[in-house]
């Protein structure tokens, strides 16, 4: 009998603390941005809004193609992983998943300007509606004051002297605005800036 009620003591210990882990694990583990995307999709698709179905397919085949890259440079810098490990190890990060985002949004931007140029208003509009739903899953975006304001902070904090010195600058700042802000005006800031 003894025997019996320590082995349901040991069960509820079990039943217990798996419950905790459980509803605890759920709080920690919340979705990840490439989840989110993929839930996203799911959605659109039920909906049938088809132009989110389309973008939200090329940048899910995009990030595969980066999570695919990165699985080779694993294999081939660790012939001895095992597969899952390698599966496990490739799989993008929120951060990794926002520069593919931020990829596939300048892209679009290129073309809106290149389509402008071009005197095709419709084609451009066409990639301005594909850049909001892309610009949903970025951070707000930093206007041009508050980039320069980061940009002034960068220059005085690494000492960096002219063009020269572009590069120190660039390392103190680039964590700030990663992701947050327009590469092509971050790099002009700059070079205003420096060239003072």
């Amino acid at each position: 009998m003894h025997h019996h009620s320590q082995h349901a003591i040991f069960i509820l210990w079990l039943a217990t603390n798996f419950l905790q882990n459980f509803s605890h694990g759920r709080k920690k583990n919340k979705m990840t941005l490439k989840e989110k995307i993929n839930q996203d999709f799911k959605d659109a698709f039920k909906a049938k809004e088809e132009k989110k179905v389309s973008v939200l397919r090329m940048l899910n085949s995009a990030i595969k193609n980066r999570e695919l890259e990165k699985r080779t440079k694993l294999m081939k810098g660790n012939p001895v992983l095992a597969e899952e490990e390698v599966v496990k190890q490739s799989q993008l990060n929120d951060e990794e998943t926002l520069a593919v985002i931020g990829t596939e949004a300048k892209r679009r931007k290129d073309s809106i300007a290149q389509f402008e140029q071009g005197g095709r208003p419709e084609l451009a509009a066409a990639e301005q509606s594909e850049l909001k739903i892309l610009e949903a899953y970025l951070p707000e975006q930093m206007g041009e004051e508050e980039v320069r304001k980061l940009v002034k902070e960068a220059i005085a904090q690494s000492g960096a002297m002219g063009a020269a010195e572009i590069g120190k600058a660039m390392k103190v700042l680039m964590p700030r605005v990663k992701g947050k802000a327009d590469g092509g005006m971050v790099n002009r800031i700059v070079k205003e800036e420096m060239e003072k």
